[in-house]
């Protein structure tokens, strides 16, 4: 066929094959000659489903039977924040730009963080300083996601926290009493300021039945003088002496893309993750559901992309590239 269709369902009798879908130079999945669902109505629409699997050129299998194409429109963003619209405090170039074609488009988007130190306030203070006025209610942090999976697990719960005010003011404010006397929870994030005695404390409240939950997995975060241990080798720490892993919320967890999407109301189906790294931001994304887009100016390279089994459905220099098409980012 010479363009791709913007709905397409998928005959039950997979043994019907046909070619589908043509090659696209902004693709970057990988070629295949093993399955090619024949198109039967263009009409149908997925209206919603599960992945459960990733096709040839960007065809996504959805537990419904139908099928998700890069024709499908986009209505809404997720993107991440470092490596993507900031770097080292700094302006990605036409970060701005973007952000602002959104805005005119009346498109829903949200700026994604597995950082869990700063409140979305300090955080909007933050990107201000680099000249980028986003709205608080615009920013979600693997400790908002973590205070809302915990909030639907086991609501008015309790929890020893070691973290920072942008973890403790979450879960202050889904009515968590935040204490040392036999917490429902351990809940581990980031700071500056990791101490003995907490990390104690931490691993006696576990010994004695607390459940674990760690922000994020990252090992590592940036400074200007070099990387700091981060949320996932302290948890290392905790689990070596426990014997108990955290169950980890954050990004690569595609739990957080889903809370991000319910945040806005919108569906993996006709949203775009983007991101910088192939191992958090892409996979994340793929596993919720949604189209991704990796950008290079973070982590993650064109040559990088190799190293993994999965691939996003676009790499772009920037999110300046974006600037134009957000409409149809994966138009010819």
């Amino acid at each position: 066929m010479s363009s791709v269709r913007a709905r397409h369902t998928a005959v039950s009798d997979h043994s019907q094959r046909g070619s589908a879908v043509r090659e696209g130079s902004h693709r970057v999945g990988p070629p295949s000659n093993t399955f090619a669902p024949t198109i039967v109505n263009d009409a149908l629409r997925c209206a919603k489903g599960r992945i459960d699997s990733v096709l040839p050129h960007g065809l996504r299998r959805i537990a419904d039977n139908c099928l998700v194409t890069e024709a499908e429109p986009i209505l809404s963003y997720l993107t991440d924040m470092d490596g993507v619209l900031v770097h080292e405090d700094h302006l990605v170039p036409g970060a701005d730009e973007f952000l602002a074609e959104l805005r005119a488009n009346a498109t829903p988007f949200l700026v994604l963080t597995n950082n869990s130190i700063r409140t979305p306030r300090d955080l909007q203070a933050r990107l201000r300083h680099t000249g980028l006025d986003i709205p608080e209610e615009a920013i979600w942090t693997s400790a908002l996601a973590t205070a809302t999976f915990l909030n639907e697990q086991r609501p008015n719960g309790t929890a020893y926290v070691v973290g920072e005010s942008g973890l403790t003011t979450a879960l202050h404010e889904i009515g968590y009493v935040l204490t040392d006397s036999e917490p429902d929870y351990v809940v581990l994030g980031e700071t500056r300021n990791y101490s003995f005695e907490a990390i104690t404390t931490a691993i006696r409240l576990i010994e004695r039945g607390a459940s674990f939950i760690a922000t994020n997995p990252d090992p590592t975060g940036p400074s200007r003088d070099g990387s700091l241990p981060a949320t996932g080798s302290v948890a290392a720490l905790i689990t070596r002496a426990t014997g108990r892993d955290p169950y980890y919320v954050g990004k690569p967890n595609p739990l957080m893309m889903r809370s991000a999407l319910r945040r806005i109301g919108a569906h993996s189906q006709s949203t775009v993750m983007i991101g910088d790294r192939m191992d958090t931001d892409v996979i994340s994304g793929l596993e919720a559901g949604m189209r991704t887009i990796l950008v290079t100016t973070g982590i993650s390279t064109r040559s990088s992309v190799e190293a993994y089994p999965y691939r996003p459905t676009m790499v772009l220099d920037s999110v300046a590239d974006l600037v134009g098409r957000t409409k149809a980012p994966f138009a010819d």
